[in-house]
Order: structure tokens, then sequence, then C-alpha cells
């Protein structure tokens, strides 16, 4: 069975907000309008994850929430912090060790990590992440453990910013 991983990268964070450190930066109305609209786009085009997997930041978590609830996701959820302290090596590492009863991953991170994991999984090419970009990547694979830099198919790359301009209703 062949294994799916989106990679997610978390709306538009307030600036503004009071908060303590980086990690505590909530979203910001259009990051919410966002997360509301991907999860909709997946929600409605049956690519609903069956393990989602968050960094530990405010923000992250606040995207994954909003898009399960908005898209009416039911899956596994987990937190883990390397998605917000480490690099892409250390987070494909974390992909290896899923447990091969999951099929279709999302992971819910930040930038520059997730254009430099994209690229390196599809083997190069540019990719750019604008804020609650979601990117989808096939590996032809049974086990998680066989996922390797340069074998990804790049299936799709999304934005919300192209179902916000009125060119979709989700």
């Amino acid at each position: 069975m062949a294994k799916r991983i989106i990679l997610y990268r978390h709306g538009k964070s307030d600036w503004g907000a009071q908060y303590g450190s980086d990690h505590d930066r909530p979203l910001a109305k259009r990051g919410i309008e966002s997360a509301e609209i991907m999860g909709k786009l997946l929600g409605n085009s049956n690519q609903i994850p069956e393990l989602a997997i968050t960094s530990t930041a405010l923000r992250a978590k606040q995207t994954l929430e909003i898009s399960i609830e908005k898209g009416v996701w039911t899956c596994e959820v987990q937190e883990d912090e390397a998605l917000y302290y480490s690099g892409p090596d250390e987070i494909l590492g974390i992909i290896n060790k899923i447990n091969n009863d999951f099929s279709k991953i999302i992971l819910v991170g930040h930038e520059p990590k997730w254009t430099t994991l994209c690229t390196r999984m599809i083997g190069g090419g540019e990719v750019r992440f604008p804020t609650a970009s979601m990117a989808r990547i096939d590996y032809d694979v049974d086990d998680w453990d066989d996922i390797e830099y340069g074998y990804g198919e790049l299936r799709w790359l999304q934005q919300p910013s192209f179902f916000t301009k009125g060119k979709f209703d989700l």
C-alpha cells in the first residue's frame, strides 16, 4: 500500500498579539480563515489523513484544530516538538517511525523546514510554502521506514489564496 504525506504550513500568525516566545505566537484572523479553507479542502476532496502530527507551537496546533473542525476530519492527532525545533533530517526520522497501519498522514509545521523537506523528498525543484499551504507527496512503498529523499512524487501544492479569490466554493 502506498504512503501519502501532506506537509501543511501553519496559518498566518498574529505578530501583534501578546505572547511570551515565538513558540506561543497565536494565529491571526487571516490564519484562522485559511485554516478553515484548507480543512474544508481536504474534507471535501476525500483526502482526510488517518494520522495528524503537529508541531507543539501554538499557531501550528491551532491550524490543525481549526482544519479538523471545519473539514470534519476524524484522525488520530499527535504533537511532536521536533516539528518546531528540529530540521528536515530529524523530521524524516519521525516519518520513518510511523506505524504502518497508517497510509495517509499530515504534518503541520513551519518554514523554512517544509520547503527544504519537500524539495529533498521529491528530488529537487523549487517549492514555495506560503502560510497555510499544503503539499501532498506520495511514495510507492509499503513501509514508512522505506521513505527516503528523492523518491517522492509531488501530487499537488495548494494555497488558501487560490480558494479565497472566488474561483471555488468549498
